[in-house]
């Protein structure tokens, strides 16, 4: 077959056929490549803070963790003691240790299948254990039964034991090998001399109101006035706590230690000798007398030192629920010898005697015409006995008490210096003794007194004192006309032993040296045994052996009910000097309305008592029998 002639056709050429592609393709592969990009940095950062963790910062964060469950903690300081003028301990404290265990987490440790494993016992075995081992080193007083029960039980948190000595802790914690036992601090303040002294001493103890609170605080007397020094410095320990709970230490976790400081030691002046005696021999007279109450203190005639100070009723602050068993209001709490004033009666007289002979306007011999009675602006101001006019030496109004002769005399003194002797016999001022809650007394300003007011001073009524101002009163007739006010603080001993002696208050001038022997000569008057009518008002207080200066008082107490005085209720009064001729001891005494005969008339009988335990206790010589001294003239 034949092909047509002619040239050939021309072809098209073939174009690429193009496949569709989806919108968005770039932005798709830009992703990718962050995506990527983050992932590796992610990685690397991730790296970076692992090495960082795991090895620069290791031990910085594992200090961190550790303290997140860290707890300070106070170690209470041991208190500081209170002992007598002898060194005597009145008031001291000894270590305890409360012990205690977290039940649920000591089972959860011990039922832990690697625990039982390496200790051969489970939980109950241990707890076991436990009990027993303490029942041995505490005794019966802790019964295993009991122990077990509480080692068993599901609370969280529990005490053991409250009060073990340190020893006895020692040996279960650390000889026995119990750490799963925690312990705590405790204090137990005791009272050797317990009653006697307590109204001075007071009480320290826990605080009912803060049962967390592990140290012992003062509640009253000196334990609370004086609460800084004896209390020291708290130490700090650093304990492991249980998660939520500060409160609850983890046994054996302590980690850091700042010692405590101990208290310093307080040393009185008081003798407790002299102490238990004279507060033995007040409560017994005091009740012999059906009186209220009654308060009596002993002072040093030199250094105005308190020895004794005593009320009739105390408490014992070794009952650690004392203050549940007593009202805050209730007197044997208190101390009634510096607290509670009351008038004195004729003891005050002493301001008189003193005031005269000072100012020259009497002498011993002087001889006074004194009537029965005496009229003092609106009121008449009679003697206790009746008589007519009589003539009596002025120590024969003191050694008699004759409110007229007295009278007399201040009119002469005059109403200004007898107010300048009443502040310098330091009447209306407080002492500065240094026990809590002491009162002034109250003394009327003078630009206060009315017509009557100078009839009523100087026979001690219409004032106040307290036992401590009116023993006073006579220490600056002791001393020679120089009042040396009373301290019951004698030293202070710190934790290292270092001494500091407290400084005696500067001494007040009263009365001149000649005029104090010679007012403390008349008021050997007062004790003295004569046959009537030489005989004084307190001759029950004469000490074979001894001559003594003293005055009784009988000051009559204001009748509620009418606001007037009572003819049948009184404070009765003694204060006097052992020996009237080289004074070593003043004591002073009140009788709150004793009703009972013949201890209702005077106190004289008990500084008998008083006077002759001091002469002996103290081995005072002997004295020189005095002269029998003439009181009524003709």
């Amino acid at each position: 077959m034949q092909r047509a002639s002619g040239p050939a056709p021309r072809r098209r050429p073939v174009r690429a056929v193009r496949t569709a592609r989806p919108a968005g393709g770039a932005h798709h592969r830009r992703r990718l490549v962050v995506g990527r990009t983050l992932l590796v940095a992610a990685l690397l950062i991730a790296g970076v803070k692992l090495v960082q963790v795991q090895g620069l910062e290791a031990d910085a964060l594992s200090q961190k963790s550790q303290q997140q469950r860290l707890t300070t903690k106070k170690i209470p300081a041991r208190r500081g003691a209170i002992t007598d003028r002898a060194g005597r301990q009145l008031a001291l404290s000894e270590e305890r240790r409360a012990l205690y265990v977290l039940p649920r987490q000591l089972r959860k440790e011990w039922d832990n299948p690697k625990t039982v494993e390496q200790y051969k016992m489970n939980a109950d075995q241990r707890t076991e254990q436990i009990a027993k081992g303490m029942h041995e080193v505490l005794g019966d007083e802790f019964p295993e039964r009991e122990l077990l029960a509480k080692l068993r039980s599901d609370r969280s948190f529990l005490y053991l034991a409250d009060s073990v000595r340190p020893e006895q802790a020692r040996q279960i914690r650390e000889v026995k090998k119990f750490a799963e036992i925690g312990e705590e601090y405790r204090e137990v303040r005791q009272y050797p001399g317990a009653e006697p002294a307590s109204n001075i001493i007071g009480l320290a103890n826990w605080r009912m109101d803060n049962p967390n609170d592990q140290k012992v605080r003062g509640l009253l007397g000196l334990e609370n006035l004086q609460d800084s020094l004896l209390a020291g410095r708290d130490g700090r320990r650093v304990v492991e706590t249980a998660q939520n709970n500060d409160d609850m230490v983890l046994p054996g976790t302590e980690r850091q230690l700042e010692p405590a400081v101990p208290g310093s030691t307080l040393e009185l002046t008081i003798d407790s000798d002299v102490q238990y005696q004279v507060q033995r021999m007040l409560a017994d007279y005091v009740r012999k007398s059906g009186a209220k109450n009654g308060s009596a203190v002993v002072l040093d005639a030199r250094t105005g030192e308190v020895y004794a100070l005593a009320n009739d009723r105390t408490f014992d602050p070794n009952d650690p629920n004392v203050l549940q068993k007593l009202s805050k209001d209730d007197p044997r709490l208190g101390n009634p010898a510096v607290t509670t004033p009351f008038e004195p009666g004729s003891v005050n007289k002493v301001v008189t005697a003193a005031a005269g002979v000072e100012y020259g306007l009497v002498r011993p011999d002087t001889v006074l015409e004194v009537p029965g009675s005496i009229q003092v602006a609106d009121r008449v101001i009679k003697d206790a006995w009746t008589h007519g006019t009589q003539r009596m030496t002025f120590t024969g109004v003191l050694g008699k008490s004759s409110n007229v002769g007295t009278i007399k005399v201040a009119q002469q003194v005059g109403e200004e210096r007898f107010a300048e002797m009443l502040r310098r016999f330091g009447l209306g001022q407080a002492t500065g003794v240094g026990l809590e809650g002491e009162s002034a007394g109250v003394v009327p300003a003078r630009q206060q007194w009315s017509g009557s007011t100078f009839g009523n001073l100087p026979i001690g009524q219409g004032l106040s004192v307290t036992v401590l101002q009116m023993a006073g009163m006579y220490q600056a007739i002791a001393n020679d006309g120089v009042r040396v006010p009373p301290r019951v603080i004698r030293a202070e001993i710190g934790p290292d032993g270092q001494r500091k002696d407290m400084k005696r208050p500067e001494g007040v001038k009263v009365v001149s040296p000649e005029t104090a022997r010679t007012v403390r000569d008349m008021m050997r008057a007062v004790t003295q045994s004569a046959p009537q009518p030489q005989r004084g008002t307190g001759p029950e207080a004469a000490l074979e052996g001894y001559q003594i200066s003293g005055k009784t008082g009988t000051a009559q107490q204001v009748d509620k009910t009418c606001g007037c005085y009572s003819s049948s209720q009184h404070w009765i009064t003694f204060a006097g000097i052992l020996p009237a001729n080289d004074p070593r001891f003043v004591v002073g005494l009140m009788l709150d309305a004793p009703t009972v005969a013949p201890y209702n008339e005077t106190a004289a009988p008990l500084f008998h008592d008083i006077a002759s335990y001091l002469a002996q206790r103290f081995q005072i010589p002997a004295s020189e029998p005095g002269p029998v001294q003439q009181l009524v003239v003709g």
